[in-house]
C-alpha cells in the first residue's frame, strides 16, 4: 500500500515538472533581463526605464494567461448526461448487442447531442458512465470527460478545453510577445558581447543565453500559435482536426460541422468585446454543452426533424436560440427513422 502511494506521488510530481521548468525559466529570465541587462549593462536611464516597464507589462499578461490556463477548473458534463445506477444496471442486464445501443439512443433523445460514433451509436463513456456531450472527450490523464476538449497539455499540466481554451490562446500570444520583446531589446547587447567574447565574464553569459532561449522559444511557440489561430478561425479543436465528428443528421464525418465563419467562430471564444478578448477572463458565448451548427449541418438536421421553423431561420444568425442548439428541447424531438 505504501509503495503504491509513493508511486502515485511520483507520478503526480512528474506531471508538475514541465510547469516547474517554465516557472524556473521565467524566474531566471527575469534576473537575466532586469538585473543583468537593464541595470548592469544598459547605461542610459531612459532606456532602462522603458525596457523595464514594457518588460513587466508583457510578463504580467504572460503569467496571468499561463496560470489561468493551469488552474482553470475542468468543466464536466452536466448531471443530465450521467446515467444513474439504475440506468447502468438496466443497460448491463440487456443481453442483445443492439439493445444497449437502443437504450442509449432513447436516453439521448431529449439531450442536445447531435454527433454519433463512426458506427452510428450514441457517444458514451464507460469510465465516467455518461453520454458524451458534443465535442467532449474523455482524458486518460485527468480521468474525466472534458467539454470541448482540444488536447491535454503537459506544459500546463491540465486539459485544454472549453474552460481554458481562450486562456491557452492568450498564453501562446503573450508568450510570443514576451519572447519577441526580450530578443529584440537584447540583440544589440548580444552582438556586443559576442564581439568581445574574448573578455571572459561569466555573468555576461546570461545575455547570450537570454537571446538564444527567447529566440528559440519565440519561434517554436509562434508556429503553435499560428496553428491554433487557424483552428479557432475554423471553430475546430485539435482532436476534431484529426478525427472529424460524425453528425447524426448526415451520418458522415464533417470537420467543418461547427464552422460559422471566421468572425462568428472567434466571437464564440473571445466574446463581443475586443478589449475583454485580450484579457484572460471568461468571455465565451456558449456554456460548453450547446454548440451552433454550420449552415450545412443545420439544414440537414432540419430535414431530418422536419422542423419548418428551423428551416425558415437564417442558419448564419449567431443570435438565434435555435442555432445555439437549444431547439433540441424546446422545438423538436430527435427521431431517427
Amino acid at each position: 500500500m505504501g509503495d503504491c502511494s509513493f508511486l502515485l506521488g511520483c507520478i503526480r510530481f512528474s506531471k508538475t515538472v514541465p510547469v516547474l521548468f517554465i516557472t524556473c525559466l521565467v524566474v531566471w529570465s527575469y534576473y537575466a533581463y532586469v538585473i543583468q541587462l537593464c541595470i548592469l549593462t544598459i547605461k542610459e536611464l531612459e532606456k532602462q526605464v522603458i525596457y523595464i516597464v514594457f518588460y513587466h507589462v508583457f510578463l504580467l499578461f504572460f503569467l496571468w494567461s499561463y496560470y489561468m490556463t493551469i488552474f482553470s477548473r475542468i468543466k464536466k458534463p452536466s448531471e443530465e448526461f450521467y446515467l444513474s445506477e439504475t440506468d447502468i444496471y438496466e443497460m448491463n442486464m440487456m443481453a442483445q448487442e443492439e439493445t444497449p445501443k437502443s437504450y442509449l439512443e432513447k436516453r439521448a433523445k431529449n439531450l442536445p447531442v447531435f454527433t454519433r460514433t463512426l458506427h452510428g451509436a450514441v457517444r458514451y463513456c464507460d469510465k465516467c458512465k455518461c453520454i458524451k456531450p458534443d465535442r467532449s472527450h474523455h482524458c486518460g490523464v485527468c480521468q474525466t470527460c472534458v467539454l470541448k476538449m482540444d488536447h491535454h497539455c503537459p506544459w500546463v499540466n491540465n486539459c485544454v478545453g472549453y474552460d481554458n481554451y481562450k486562456y491557452f490562446l492568450l498564453f501562446l500570444f503573450y508568450s510570443v510577445l514576451y519572447c519577441v520583446f526580450v530578443a529584440a531589446t537584447s540583440i544589440e547587447y548580444f552582438i556586443q558581447f559576442w564581439s568581445e567574447i574574448q573578455k571572459f565574464q561569466a555573468s555576461r553569459f546570461n545575455l547570450l543565453f537570454l537571446f538564444f532561449i527567447a529566440t528559440m522559444f519565440g519561434l517554436s511557440i509562434m508556429s503553435l500559435l499560428v496553428y491554433h489561430i487557424y483552428l479557432a478561425a475554423k471553430n475546430r479543436t485539435t482532436l476534431e482536426s484529426f478525427r472529424p465528428p460524425v453528425f447524426m443528421a448526415t451520418g458522415l464525418p464533417d470537420k467543418n460541422g461547427y464552422d460559422l465563419g471566421v468572425c462568428a467562430n472567434l466571437r464564440e471564444i473571445f466574446g463581443d468585446s475586443w478589449l475583454k478578448a485580450l484579457l484572460p477572463i471568461p468571455t465565451m458565448l456558449n456554456d460548453g454543452i450547446y454548440y451552433q451548427l454550420s449552415n450545412e449541418q443545420t439544414m440537414a438536421l432540419a430535414a431530418v426533424t422536419n422542423n419548418s421553423y428551423l428551416t425558415a431561420t437564417n442558419p448564419n444568425s449567431t443570435d438565434s436560440l435555435l442555432l445555439n442548439n437549444r431547439y433540441s428541447n424546446h422545438h423538436s424531438r430527435i427521431t431517427l427513422e
